[in-house]
C-alpha cells in the first residue's frame, strides 16, 4: 500500500507446511493437487471499492471476476473504519483452514490515518470470522505511529505458528516492515511487533512479500525515498537476516510500484508483477530463479482492474464451490469476446434477464458466436454460433451447485463509439490532399489523464476507421514536456503549392505544435511551447484544449484555447508562432469551462464549447456565434445543443469538433462520452474512460443549431 493509492499489483505467498524436511514436513515440489487460482484484490479509493473481491483463473493468467466484481465480504461488518484494502490470503499447514488479513483503513480520511489490520479465518473460503487489531492500543509504545499497512501471512514451521508482517511508519522515520506471530484461533497477536527490515538506504520499504525459494526467503518490496522501484532481500531464516540485493527488478523505465510473486501450479516458474501507476496497467513478468525476468504482459488478461491482492492455489472442489456461491449466469454472457463485438459495450439488465451484444460494421447477423469465455462448471445451451437476423435468442445457462436459467441475447449493429478503446477530445479533419477524414483524439483509458502519446485514424467514410498508429510521443518526440498529452486540434494548409499539417496538442498544461508533409504524420515538434502563460487578466484555469481554424474567407489562421477562460489570437504565417498583440480573452459567459470549437458556416462564425468538468455525467455542450473570428460571441437563449441522455445510458457528452462533408451542407459533431454502459458507475474515473461518438448535426432556417441527440446507432456511411 502506498501514500499516493495508486493502483498496486497482485501476489501469492506460497502455503509452506514444511518448507524444509527438518521441520517434519515433506516440501512440495508440485502443487498438491491444485489446479486453479483464486485472486483476491481490492479496486479503488472508494467506500464500495475498499472491500475484498475474489476473482478465479485456471492457469493464472486469464481470471475471471466472481460476484459480478462487488465484494464478498461486506467492509462495514470486519472492519473499524469502514473499508479494507491490500488482501492476502493463506492456504494453512492443514491444507484445509484459509487465513486472510487485511489493512482497515478508508483512503477518504488520508493515508496516514489507519492504525489497525483485520485478521479473518475461514474452513471453505465461502463463510468468514473475523478480529481487528490495533497495533496502537493493542502494544505499548506506539504513541507516534502514523500507519499500518498491507499486511500478510506466512506460516513459520520452526515455530509451528503463523507469521504476519507488515509496514508501519512511526512519527518522521520512514516506513519499516515488522512481523509478529498469530495467536492460536488467529485473532490477535500474541506477540510484540518486532522489526523484520528496513533499507539500508533510510529510505522507505512497503508491501513486503515473502517468497520461500530453494532454502531461501525471498523479500520483495518497494523502495521509496532512496530511489524508486521493486528490489528484494534474501536471507536463510524467516525472521531476520535479509540482505538486500542491488538489482531493481522491474522491466520498464516507468515508475512502479506493488511488487507481488507467485508460482504457478506444477511449475517452476515464478509471476513478478507490478504496478507501472504512471501509465493505469500492470506489468507481469516469468521467472525461475527470482533473479532474471522476461515481460509476458501478452498471456494476462482480466476482466476487472484489481488494485493490491493475492493469488492462492485452489482445487477442483474449492473452484466449484466458489462459483456456485459467487458466480452469476449474467456474466458469462458479459464475457463475449468476438471481434465483431464492441466488447467494452455490451449492455446487460439482470432484472429482465437480457444481453445485448453492439456489433461492428459488417457483422453476418445469421451467424455471431460470441466466444464466450470458457468458465468451469459452467455451461450454455444451445451453443454458438446463433442467428440474430430475425430477432433475439434464448438460451439456459447451468451452472454447477445453481439452477439453470434462462436468458434472452438480441444482437445489432451500432457505429457509436467510432473507435476501438479509450480516446477523447476528438479533433475531426478533413485532408485534400489525402480525400480522407482524419480523427485526432486523446488517448484515454489513463489514470488521472497521464497518457503520453497520440494516435491518429482515416476513414473515407466516417464509419470504418482504420488506426494510422502513433503520430507524436511525448517522451521521444517532444524536448520540453513529457506527460498528459491532451486535446489535440490540426490544420492542414497549401504552402508553395505542397500540403503541410500543423498539429497543436497539450502537453504538461501548455501547448505546443508540430509539422508534417503527411496527415499522419510522422510530426516534427517546433522545439518549445506555443503557449505557456495566461492571457493578461486572467488568474485561474489551464493553457490547454487548442482549436485552429483557419477562415475560409479571409485564408487567416486563428488559434483558440483555455480552461476557465477563452483565448484567441491570430497566427502568423509560419504557423508556428503567434501574434501575441492580438491576444484577446473571448469567454462568451459563465457556463464555459474549456474545448473551443469554431466553424463557419453562411456568413456566421460558430463558437461551441464543453460547460462542467469531464468527470460529471452532465458534461456538455453549448454554443454562440460571431460575425468574424475574434469578435463578441453572442449567446442564444437556448444555446445548449448537446447533453446526456440517461435513458438511453449515454453520459458526459462533450468536448467536440465539427466536421462539414466537402462541397455539402451536411454536417456532423464528433464528441466524447462516458464508456458505455460502465462509465456511469465509475465515479470520477469515467472521466479518464471515455468514448468517441460521431452523430449529426442539423441547423434551424435562421442557422441555430438543432439540439443534438446523442446516439448508440450512430451515422450512416457516407456514400
Amino acid at each position: 500500500m502506498n501514500h499516493k493509492g495508486v493502483i498496486k499489483g497482485f501476489l501469492f505467498v506460497l502455503a509452506v507446511c514444511g518448507i524444509c524436511s527438518s521441520t517434519g514436513f515433506a516440501q512440495k515440489k508440485k502443487s498438491g493437487g491444485n489446479s486453479a487460482y483464486l485472486f483476491t484484490y481490492f479496486t479503488g479509493n472508494t467506500a464500495n471499492e475498499e472491500a475484498i473481491r475474489f476473482a478465479i483463473s485456471k492457469d493464472g493468467y486469464t481470471y475471471t471476476a466472481l460476484n459480478g466484481n462487488e465484494p464478498v465480504i461486506t467492509s462495514a461488518k470486519i472492519s473499524s473504519t469502514g473499508g479494507v484494502r491490500d488482501p492476502h490470503i493463506l492456504r494453512g499447514a492443514d491444507g484445509k483452514t484459509f487465513y486472510l488479513v487485511v489493512t482497515d483503513m478508508v483512503s477518504a480520511k488520508g493515508w496516514s490515518s489507519n492504525r489497525a489490520m483485520v485478521l479473518l479465518k475461514s474452513t471453505d473460503l465461502i463463510n468468514w470470522s473475523s478480529s481487528v487489531v490495533n497495533i496502537q492500543k493493542r502494544f505499548a509504545n506506539q504513541e507516534n505511529l502514523l500507519r499500518v499497512w498491507a499486511p500478510q501471512t506466512i506460516y513459520d514451521p520452526q515455530a509451528g505458528k503463523y507469521m504476519i508482517y507488515w509496514s508501519m511508519k512511526h512519527g518522521d522515520d520512514p516506513d519499516k516492515i515488522y512481523y509478529a506471530y498469530a495467536n492460536k484461533d488467529f485473532t490477535d497477536l500474541e506477540s510484540e511487533p518486532k522489526q523484520l527490515f528496513f533499507s539500508p538506504s533510510n529510505g522507505a520499504c512497503i508491501d513486503g512479500d515473502i517468497i520461500y525459494h530453494k532454502g531461501k526467503y525471498h523479500l520483495f518490496f518497494k523502495t521509496e525515498g532512496q530511489g524508486n522501484g521493486i528490489k528484494q532481500a534474501v536471507s536463510d531464516r524467516l525472521t531476520e537476516g535479509y540482505v538486500q540485493q542491488d538489482k531493481y527488478l522491474q522491466q520498464t523505465t516507468d515508475a512502479v510500484e506493488g511488487a507481488a510473486v507467485f508460482k504457478l501450479n506444477n511449475s517452476d516458474d515464478y509471476i513478478l508483477m507490478y504496478d507501472v501507476y504512471m501509465k493505469g496497467k500492470y506489468q507481469f513478468t516469468k521467472s525461475s530463479d527470482l533473479e532474471n525476468f522476461k515481460v509476458v504482459d501478452e498471456a494476462v488478461s482480466m476482466d476487472f482492474h484489481p488494485r493490491h491482492g493475492t493469488v492462492l492455489p485452489i482445487n477442483e472442489k474449492e473452484l466449484q464451490r466458489l462459483l456456485a456461491k459467487w458466480y452469476h449466469p449474467i456474466q458469462v454472457l458479459s464475457t463475449a469476446k468476438a471481434e465483431i463485438i464492441k466488447t467494452r459495450n455490451i449492455l446487460v439488465d439482470t432484472l429482465k434477464k437480457t444481453v445485448f451484444l453492439p456489433l461492428k460494421n459488417g457483422a453476418n447477423l445469421k451467424a455471431i458466436d460470441p466466444l464466450f469465455q470458457q468458465i468451469p462448471y459452467v455451461n450454455i445451451a444451445p451453443k454458438a454460433p446463433y442467428d440474430f437476423s430475425k430477432g433475439s435468442v434464448k438460451v439456459t445457462i447451468n451452472i454447477t451447485g445453481q439452477k439453470p436459467q434462462i436468458y434472452t441475447i438480441s444482437a445489432s449493429v451500432n457505429h457509436n463509439p467510432v473507435l476501438n478503446g479509450y480516446f477523447a477530445d476528438p479533433e475531426i479533419l478533413y485532408s485534400n490532399k489525402t480525400k480522407k477524414y482524419h480523427l485526432y483524439p486523446t488517448s484515454d483509458g489513463y489514470i488521472s489523464w497521464s497518457g503520453t502519446s497520440f494516435k491518429s485514424f482515416s476513414s473515407t467514410d466516417l464509419v470504418n476507421w482504420k488506426d494510422e498508429g502513433i503520430l507524436l510521443d511525448l517522451p521521444k518526440d517532444v524536448s520540453w514536456a513529457k506527460r498528459n498529452a491532451w486535446a489535440p486540434t490540426m490544420a492542414e494548409r497549401k504552402i508553395n503549392g505542397e500540403y503541410k499539417y500543423f498539429y497543436y496538442f497539450t502537453a504538461a498544461q501548455k501547448i505546443g505544435v508540430a509539422v508534417s508533409d503527411s496527415p499522419t504524420g510522422p510530426f516534427k515538434d517546433s522545439g518549445k511551447a506555443l503557449i505557456t502563460k495566461k492571457p493578461a487578466g486572467i488568474r485561474g484555469g489551464q493553457e490547454i484544449d487548442p482549436d485552429v481554424f483557419v477562415d475560409p474567407q479571409t485564408q487567416k489562421a486563428y488559434l483558440y484555447w483555455g480552461n476557465g477562460y477563452m483565448a484567441g489570437s491570430v497566427l502568423n504565417d509560419d504557423m508556428i508562432s503567434i501574434d501575441t498583440n492580438s491576444i484577446k480573452v473571448m469567454t462568451p459567459d459563465a457556463t464555459f469551462r474549456e474545448g473551443t470549437e469554431v466553424f463557419y458556416r453562411n456568413g456566421k462564425y460558430y463558437f461551441l464549447w464543453s460547460e462542467d468538468d469531464t468527470r460529471s455525467e452532465n458534461y456538455r455542450v453549448r454554443y454562440g456565434y460571431s460575425d468574424s473570428p475574434t469578435g463578441k460571441i453572442t449567446v442564444p437563449e437556448n444555446n445548449l445543443i448537446l447533453a446526456k441522455d440517461a435513458a438511453n445510458g449515454i453520459f458526459g457528452t462533450g468536448h467536440n469538433s465539427v466536421i462539414q462533408v466537402p462541397g455539402k451542407d451536411e454536417w456532423y459533431i464528433v464528441y466524447h462520452r462516458f464508456t458505455r454502459p460502465k462509465g456511469i458507475t465509475m465515479g470520477n474515473a469515467a472521466g479518464y474512460n471515455r468514448e468517441v461518438c460521431i452523430d449529426k448535426m442539423e441547423f434551424n432556417s435562421d442557422g441555430s443549431i438543432k439540439k443534438v441527440v446523442p446516439t448508440v446507432a450512430g451515422i450512416q456511411k457516407l456514400k
